[in-house]
């Protein structure tokens, strides 16, 4: 939502001094300018990416502009949820989680966390950790290397989105550039017409260079830099769950194993001992309060 709110400002304070100037919007309206820029960059972008990563910008586009899920009423969900798989292991046994992480949307604790089932790698992220930690025989430092590596792949393909659309919003100053020559080509052909005719042509070229640095700096630049910053919200909430999992590992307390997950939250979001204690001893109340 407030990358919206940003967008909206820029292209206010642009519109609102080119009407104190007295310019008339009919100028700047060039469809044809628009097609030639944005068409040819999402060539572009077409032809130098796989599928995979354009679906990555569709989706990096959606979440920035749905905004950040990530806040502090989320991670106390979160460590919850954690905190009531750890005890589920202590009380009912190993075999028990093992059912658990085995069948996530039918397991008695995940199916109360529909926010995080969706998070489909947060669930075999989480999951597949716990059930090589149920399976025995496993040292704890190579499944937290195991997390490590996992994290690391994903981050990779989370970054080459963002790469993608940096690169075309780099392109869109040069393309407009391309539109204000074909301007000035169709400029040199009225030659020897109206003086109007001919101004028309002159701004209508002077638009596209307008459009293509406009679109860059304005808007295609900072949803990049939007989605970077989601990314690392993104990566941040996974060293979450791999510190919550690094203390089930080591077998310390359900409590102690969550409270070592709620120390990697990023200060802005994280809450506090107190909040963290009520939301799993004393049910989802804390949480709904932090929303």
């Amino acid at each position: 939502m407030i990358s919206i709110i940003g967008i909206v400002i820029v292209l206010g304070a642009i519109a609102g001094g080119y009407l104190m100037e007295h310019g008339k919007f009919a100028v700047l309206f060039q469809p044809a300018e628009l097609v030639i820029i944005f068409g040819a960059a999402i060539g572009t972008v077409i032809v130098a990416n796989p599928v995979p990563t354009l679906m990555g910008i569709v989706k990096g586009l959606t979440g920035v502009l749905s905004g950040n899920p990530f806040n502090k009423a989320y991670y106390l969900e979160t460590l919850k949820m954690m905190y009531e798989l750890f005890t589920l292991s202590r009380k009912a046994g190993t075999a028990k989680l093992e059912e658990e992480v085995d069948n996530p949307e039918k397991g008695q604790v995940f199916n109360k966390y529909p926010k995080f089932l969706k998070n489909h790698h947060a669930v075999h992220f989480l999951c597949d950790t716990l059930r090589m930690a149920v399976a025995g025989g496993v040292d704890p430092l190579d499944i937290d290397s195991m997390m490590e590596a996992d994290l690391e792949v994903h981050h990779k393909e989370a970054q080459e989105p963002i790469g993608a659309l940096s690169t075309m919003a780099d392109s869109l100053p040069g393309l407009g550039i391309v539109a204000a020559v074909l301007g000035v080509v169709l400029t040199m052909g009225a030659l020897g017409g109206p003086k109007e005719q001919i101004g028309e042509k002159v701004a209508a070229a002077l638009v596209g260079t307008f459009l293509g640095i406009l679109l860059c700096y304005g808007i295609f630049g900072p949803l990049a830099g939007a989605m970077a910053k989601n990314v690392e919200a993104e990566a941040s909430y996974y060293a979450v769950l791999r510190m919550g999992a690094t203390g089930f590992v080591k077998e310390l307390s359900p409590l102690l194993a969550i409270e070592l997950a709620r120390r990697s939250i990023p200060g802005g979001v994280r809450p506090t001992f107190q909040e963290m204690e009520g939301a799993c001893r004393g049910g989802g109340a804390v949480a709904s309060k932090a929303a």
